[in-house]
């Protein structure tokens, strides 16, 4: 059986390492950067692609390496991946699943829900300016930082992002001040986060509900135990996933996979 995992999260690479336990299973990841690709590869793909993949580039992959079954464990706000996915894997008549990680039960934790991230920086703005030190701090991705500053000064927001150099350049570009970077690679405690806040006298925090295993309810509990609000982006929806069961658990998917692999025969 040839798999086809779409990579670059946590779970993918805990998916792959259960794969790799499938006998006659060959794996390839693909992921957008080379740190995903050494984890991807280290928890045993076979190979693995580094890139961001068009609808052409997957489907000659597909072609390529003779993939039975497309496996998207992309990141839940990656959804033109997961729509290119799905494309690619009807155009080449493949089986297709899609395992995304579980949503936070965030109803006794106070956050502010917006649909995206220009909501989110209207919503933030209009938060600081009732605050002493009218500081924000931005736990949502480098990706997301244009929409962000659209209406907030980078001189206000105070960055965590991937140590590097892409990130850190891009931060520099869009204008943040270099003591306002945190480069860290990594989801972390409570606890971390709280010190994190509390040391940079933050007032607002902007955050993505990426779910547990994304560090969200980490972040969400560190800014409730300093009664900081939170403007927290909703997933995206995408309505193609409607025709689809979606799994947010690795050994139900595992087994799905196993049942796949005997059915082929």
């Amino acid at each position: 059986m040839n798999v086809m995992v779409m990579s670059g999260t946590s779970d993918a690479v805990k998916i792959i390492t259960y794969l790799h336990a499938i006998d006659d299973t060959m794996i390839t990841a693909t992921t957008t950067t080379s740190y995903g690709a050494k984890l991807a590869s280290d928890a045993g793909a076979d190979e693995v692609k580094v890139g961001g993949l068009g609808l052409e580039a997957m489907l000659e992959l597909i072609q390529q390496k003779k993939i039975d079954l497309l496996l998207d464990a992309t990141h839940p706000f990656a959804s033109q991946a997961t729509e290119t996915a799905i494309n690619a894997a009807n155009s080449a008549e493949i089986e297709y699943l899609r395992f995304e990680r579980p949503a936070i039960p965030h109803q006794t934790i106070k956050n502010l829900h917006v649909e995206d991230f220009r909501e989110a920086s209207k919503k933030a703005s209009e938060l600081i300016s009732k605050t002493k030190n009218g500081r924000i701090m931005h736990l949502a991705g480098v990706s997301t930082l244009p929409q962000i500053l659209e209406k907030i000064s980078p001189h206000s927001i105070i960055v965590r992002v991937l140590p590097a150099v892409y990130s850190i350049k891009k931060c520099l570009e869009l204008g943040i001040p270099s003591e306002n970077i945190v480069a860290m690679q990594g989801t972390f405690s409570s606890e971390f986060n709280r010190v994190l806040m509390a040391e940079f006298n933050v007032d607002v925090v902007i955050t993505k509900e990426s779910g547990e295993s994304g560090g969200t309810l980490s972040k969400l509990e560190a800014a409730s135990q300093l009664e900081i609000p939170v403007v927290m982006v909703k997933r995206p929806e995408i309505k193609q996933l409607n025709k689809y069961k979606v799994y947010s658990d690795i050994s139900e998917l595992i087994t799905e996979v196993k049942k796949f692999k005997s059915n082929m025969g």
